[in-house]
């Protein structure tokens, strides 16, 4: 029996990513800078950002358009080479 393959993803596309990192009061702004350098051009209302619970973490969830997997492999490198970043999904 063949394994199944993950579905290919057409681009360009919608493309949500979620990046999660200490809290703190530059963070939102450090975390479009950077993917802004990827994917120019993200709207206000396609961001959201979240609070932990007990207010350590902060996770900020985006939408942009990608181009291709090169630009996304980029894109998630840059953002934990950061050091800020603990998670990007």
């Amino acid at each position: 029996m063949s394994q199944p393959t993950a579905p290919k993803i057409e681009f360009p596309c919608d493309y949500v990513i979620k990046v999660i990192g200490n809290a703190a009061p530059d963070f939102t702004d450090f975390v479009v800078s950077v993917v802004e350098g990827h994917a120019p051009g993200i709207r206000d209302e396609h961001i959201t950002v979240t609070d932990s619970r007990n207010g350590r973490f902060t996770s900020v969830r985006l939408t942009i358009v990608a181009t291709g997997e090169p630009q996304l492999k980029a894109l998630f490198e840059d953002l934990k080479a950061s050091g800020r970043v603990h998670m990007v999904l």
